[in-house]
């Protein structure tokens, strides 16, 4: 890692989303809004269609930077990111939503990682930026 430059794509992964992964996420973080799995309460709200959870999304797309780090989600300094658009989740077929993880800086203290976080080619979090002890 010593040998980083900036501009460098560290990491790149895809995720599938489907229903079924945003009724799991909800039973493992107690987040049960209808939003993220009923059309018809999202329609009704004014939303598109069902939404994945913000914080799944945040979720994964810091894993590719973890798994670079061999794992060690400890050498995660800061994590921060502003939801820009949402993902949407068919009731059939599934959302991919592609992860691209490039160094954005170097310093005595470290890395900021800089991600890449698309949807149905638009960006769904904006300034999403890692920063990671090397």
């Amino acid at each position: 890692m010593s040998d980083l430059t900036v501009g460098e794509i560290i990491a790149e992964q895809t995720y599938a989303l489907t229903r079924d992964t945003l009724v799991r996420y909800a039973g493992a973080s107690g987040d049960f809004n209808p939003i993220h799995y009923r059309d018809d309460v999202a329609t009704s709200v004014g939303l598109p269609g069902v939404l994945a959870h913000g914080m799944l999304t945040m979720g994964f797309a810091v894993q590719p930077v973890v798994d670079w780090l061999g794992g060690d989600s400890g050498r995660v300094l800061d994590y921060q990111v502003r939801f820009t658009r949402p993902v949407l989740v068919p009731a059939e077929g599934e959302s991919v939503v592609t992860v691209v993880a490039k160094v954005g800086a170097l310093d005595d203290a470290g890395a900021r990682i800089d991600l890449t976080v698309s949807f149905d080619d638009a960006t769904v979090l904006g300034k999403a930026q890692v920063r990671v002890a090397l």
